[in-house]
């Protein structure tokens, strides 16, 4: 409900891009109104995506795609310049999608598939993802082997849920300070899935260890390490430090598919997608090297 939502984030600064999904309304409308957009009409709905091609590319060869996914109460254009991956995506050559989520009682939300009462969404996201696959597909020349999901908040619940409900053209994943929900009787992936997790240790939106309305990330870590078969305990530890800020960094596996799971525990850190000023490094060329590594078979 609201007045839940509004006890989670209470004390916390509010922005359109820090808030999260719980659970409000039936989704009465869609979101709309970004610059540049294209439309797919979805269900009746006229979704809207941003894409952006890289400079340079020749039409032929094809591509491999980054879905990155707002948070709740975000806009597509908003956090483009938010998570801006354009730049990376002209130097490493993928087509880059911002896709935008319906309305839930008038702020855009992503449905990932919330389990319970508490669930008063109806929007098909699921669905309309891969018909936006489908939709790029016809439009572009892309590798359909290669195609990544990330988000912050909302948008890595989104993630998470792509991995448990559409993983047969799901790569690999990414959540930033986002959260994978209880859903054990849903989620069922196809095959071995790499995930890759920023998140800060006093994120107050979506903490670290969790509350009565969220998991933690050790039980994403905990699913993905079980289902891939990676090993309890990490392959590989590390420590960065930027000045006062520390990122403790664990890689599981390689497993099932030689996939692995990377963590990066932000201590201190808050509800954001990670600057370099913060990590001491770059988060998405950090994520893209990730992807990079695998395509849906494993390991490239």
């Amino acid at each position: 409900t609201n007045a839940r939502l509004r006890r989670i984030i209470k004390g916390v600064i509010i922005t359109p891009l820090m808030l999260v999904l719980f659970a409000c309304n039936k989704s009465d409308d869609v979101c709309a109104g970004n610059e540049d957009a294209l439309i797919l009409n979805h269900n009746g709905l006229n979704r809207e995506y941003i894409l952006y091609q890289p400079q340079g590319h020749d039409g032929t060869s094809p591509l491999p795609v980054v879905l990155n996914f707002h948070g709740y109460g975000g806009f597509a254009a908003d956090h483009m310049q938010y998570a801006d991956m354009r730049n990376l995506a002209d130097q490493e050559n993928f087509i880059l999608v911002y896709p935008q989520g319906s309305c839930l009682d008038g702020a855009p939300h992503w449905n990932s598939l919330l389990a319970g009462s508490d669930n008063k969404s109806d929007a098909e996201d699921i669905a309309f993802i891969s018909d936006l696959i489908d939709e790029i597909a016809q439009n572009y020349v892309i590798d359909l082997e290669r195609i990544y999901a990330c988000g912050y908040s909302n948008g890595g619940m989104m993630s998470y849920a792509l991995a448990c409900a559409l993983s047969d053209r799901i790569a690999a994943i990414g959540s930033i300070s986002g959260t994978m929900l209880d859903w054990p009787e849903i989620c069922d992936p196809a095959h071995p899935t790499p995930v890759i997790i920023f998140h800060g240790t006093n994120d107050d939106v979506l903490p670290y260890e969790g509350n009565s309305g969220f998991t933690s990330v050790s039980y994403a870590v905990d699913y993905w390490t079980s289902f891939n078969e990676l090993g309890a305990s990490p392959s590989q530890t590390d420590i960065f430090s930027n000045g006062s800020r520390v990122v403790e960094y664990e890689s599981y596996g390689p497993g099932l598919n030689s996939v692995s799971l990377d963590l990066y525990r932000v201590i201190q850190g808050g509800h954001y997608w990670f600057d370099q000023s913060t990590l001491g490094f770059r988060l998405n060329q950090t994520l893209w090297d990730f992807f990079n590594r695998y395509d849906i078979n494993g390991l490239r």
